[in-house]
C-alpha cells in the first residue's frame, strides 16, 4: 500500500520550543514552507533569551565549553540532515569543526582576555572578561550553515544569550541546526532563531531596549539604519565575516570588568 510522504514544517525556535508564527504567516523559501517571524514572536524571543541568561552565564566555563560540545556531537548526528540543507558535506564537516574549536575556548578566555594588572600601591588589580547579555544576530545569507555558526558561537560560548534571524532567503538550515541546540543541553532560550523577513524584524531587533548588543554581519546595506537604531541604548555594534574565527570574535560580545582589591584583605 502506497502512502504519502510526511513533509516537515518548518517553525521557529524560541525558549527551547519550536511555535508556529504567533501572525499565522509562512512565505515560500528553498522551496519549502517557512514561518514568517512577526514583530511579536521576535519579543518573544528576546524575552526567552533574558530569562536564559542568568542560567547560561552563571555555568563555569568549563561547563558551557562541555555544552558546546556537545552540541557539535548533536550536529555530527545530524549531519545527513544538515547535508541536505545546505551546500554539502564540506560545509557541515566545517560548521561541526568550528563549534568543536569554539567549545575549546570557552575555558581559556579569562587567561587570555583577563589578567592581573600592575598597579602602584598595595592593591590586586585584576581585568575579568563577562558576557554582555542578550545579543541579535543577522545571519549571513550564504554560507546557510556556516555563516549561522560563525556569527552564533563567537557570542554563545563567552556566555551570552542569543537570538538569532536566519538567512531570508536559505532559512531551512537555521532550523535543522536549531533542532541539534535543542538537544544539547543548552538552557531553554539560550538559542532562539527566528525566520522571516529581514527589512521587518531587524530594525525591532535593532532598537529593542533589552537588546544588549547586535551583530550586523548579515545586514545586507542597512547598517547605517540599524547602528542609529541600536544607539538609542548604547548597544554594541559588531561587523565581522562569515569566514572569521579567532578568540577576539569572542571578545567582541564581552566585557572587561576590571577590579581593585586591597591587599592583605
Amino acid at each position: 500500500m502506497s502512502r504519502l510522504p510526511v513533509k516537515k514544517t518548518y517553525k521557529l525556535s524560541i525558549g527551547g520550543a519550536f511555535p508556529r508564527s504567533e501572525s499565522g504567516r509562512i512565505y515560500e523559501a528553498e522551496g519549502q514552507n517557512v514561518a514568517r517571524a512577526s514583530r511579536k514572536d521576535a519579543r518573544d524571543a528576546v524575552r526567552a533569551a533574558r530569562a536564559a541568561f542568568p542560567t547560561w552565564s552563571g555555568m563555569t566555563a568549563y561547563n558551557r565549553g562541555q555544552v558546546v560540545y556537545r552540541l557539535a556531537e548533536m550536529m555530527e548526528a545530524r549531519a545527513t540532515d544538515l547535508e541536505r540543507v545546505c551546500s554539502g558535506r564540506d560545509e557541515v564537516e566545517a560548521a561541526i569543526d568550528r563549534v568543536i574549536w569554539y567549545a575549546g575556548w570557552a575555558d581559556k578566555l579569562s587567561q587570555v582576555l583577563g589578567g592581573s594588572n600592575a598597579v602602584a600601591g598595595p592593591y590586586f588589580d585584576f581585568t575579568v572578561p563577562e558576557p554582555t547579555g542578550v545579543v541579535a544576530v543577522l545571519a549571513p545569507a550564504e554560507p546557510a550553515l556556516g555563516g549561522l555558526v560563525s556569527r552564533i558561537l563567537p557570542a554563545l560560548v563567552g556566555g551570552n544569550a542569543v537570538v538569532a534571524l536566519a538567512s531570508e532567503t536559505h532559512p531551512v538550515a537555521a532550523i535543522e541546526l536549531a533542532e541539534a541546540f535543542a538537544t544539547s543541553d543548552l538552557p531553554a532560550g539560550a538559542v532562539n532563531i527566528l525566520t522571516g523577513f529581514r527589512d521587518e524584524l531587524a530594525p525591532w531587533l535593532a532598537g529593542h531596549m533589552d537588546v544588549n548588543a547586535i551583530d550586523l554581519t548579515g545586514a545586507n546595506g542597512a547598517s547605517a539604519e540599524l547602528e542609529r537604531l541600536a544607539a538609542e541604548n548604547v548597544k554594541r555594534v559588531v561587523h565581522s565575516s562569515a569566514e572569521a574565527q579567532s578568540p577576539w570574535e569572542i571578545e567582541a560580545f564581552l566585557e572587561l570588568k576590571t577590579v581593585w582589591h586591597p591587599i592583605g584583605l
